[in-house]
């Protein structure tokens, strides 16, 4: 249900995003303003480490985030209104589609490389200081394992011994070069060896397959048996971004990867399971009906007034650019 649902959302997230924004691709016009990174291909990744998972864990997604967040159970409504820049959106419209938050379960998302891990580390330490059995989670692309906050978090997190699972989604592409040009190690999972952790490797984007691995790091985690690296194998179905050209992409590697459908494969398999089609289809339904109803809700939303951009900040904004004198000069002491 939560892959049918990501896919069908994406796709929907398209249509809209190009709304406006074509022959001559305009990046502020359209519904849907900015940049959108759409995980087309990556859902396998999502559905089969979230559903281990329960209300108190923590997750943090990278830059291409919906099909985690769906799997997690962030507010479809909320994250959609935020996508078009609404107030009643997840950050009131300010935040995009990169930068989501929800709180209500615990999961948060960046545009900044790698940079979830730091703070997943940080809800191991909360957890383990609280003697619970709550776990972090933090999905990171392939071409986010050389980075800083990455290598450290792995070494907080051993060092600590901290119910972390790091998830590493590799689709072949670091933006738009090809990952053997950004990394010296075949597969991410090696890098575990470096922080005496196990590190775990799915070789093909099957939901089944990815749900097993995550259920041993997740189950490692739970009984204080520390951090996991997994790498799951997934695809890339679109741009790096919309507009993306991709004039660097071969046309057979972009064939390839439509044809390695993790959808299709699952519902292959519970076909063999004995699910009959009827049912397949009504789940289907479902998920595209909840999709539409959130897209529809998100644009009968109002827009932010201008002036909310002051608010929700961390400083006041300089004398004269409000009616109201701020607290506090810039240098942070009081006026």
């Amino acid at each position: 249900m939560d892959m049918v649902t990501a896919r069908h959302y994406e796709e929907r997230l398209q249509e809209e995003y190009l709304e406006g924004k074509q022959p001559a691709f305009d990046i502020s016009a359209g519904p849907i303003p900015g940049e959108l990174h759409l995980a087309a291909g990556h859902e396998a990744s999502g559905a089969g480490v979230c559903q281990h998972l329960r209300e108190g864990d923590t997750v943090t997604a990278p830059h291409r985030p919906h099909h985690v967040a769906i799997a997690k159970g962030v507010d479809l409504k909320r994250m959609t209104a935020e996508i078009f820049g609404r107030e009643t959106g997840l950050g009131k419209g300010k935040g995009g589609h990169m930068h989501l938050f929800d709180p209500d379960v615990h999961f948060a998302c960046s545009g900044i490389i790698a940079q979830g891990c730091p703070p997943a580390a940080g809800a191991g330490l909360a957890a383990k200081k609280r003697n619970s059995d709550s776990v972090a989670v933090a999905f990171l692309g392939e071409g986010a394992i050389e980075q800083g906050g990455f290598l450290e978090s792995l070494n907080f997190a051993a060092v600590h011994n901290l119910p972390v699972v790091f998830v590493i989604e590799d689709n072949d592409w670091a933006i738009s070069m090809p990952k053997e040009r950004v990394t010296d190690v075949e597969n991410g999972s090696q890098r575990a060896g470096g922080f005496d952790m196990p590190g775990v490797r799915v070789d093909h984007d099957d939901a089944v397959a990815v749900y097993e691995a995550a259920g041993d790091a997740i189950g490692r985690a739970r009984d204080r048996n520390g951090p996991t690296l997994l790498e799951v194998q997934v695809h890339r179905r679109m741009g790096h971004f919309m507009g993306d050209p991709q004039t660097y992409r071969p046309d057979e590697d972009q064939e390839a990867a439509a044809a390695r459908d993790s959808i299709e494969r699952l519902t292959e398999d519970l076909r063999a399971a004995g699910l009959d089609d009827a049912t397949l289809e009504e789940l289907r339904s479902d998920a595209h009906e909840r999709v539409e109803e959130a897209i529809e809700w998100a644009k009968e939303q109002p827009e932010p007034e201008p002036e909310a951009a002051h608010e929700d900040m961390w400083v006041n904004p300089p004398s004269g650019v409000t009616d109201t004198e701020p607290e506090f000069d810039l240098a942070g002491g009081e006026e």
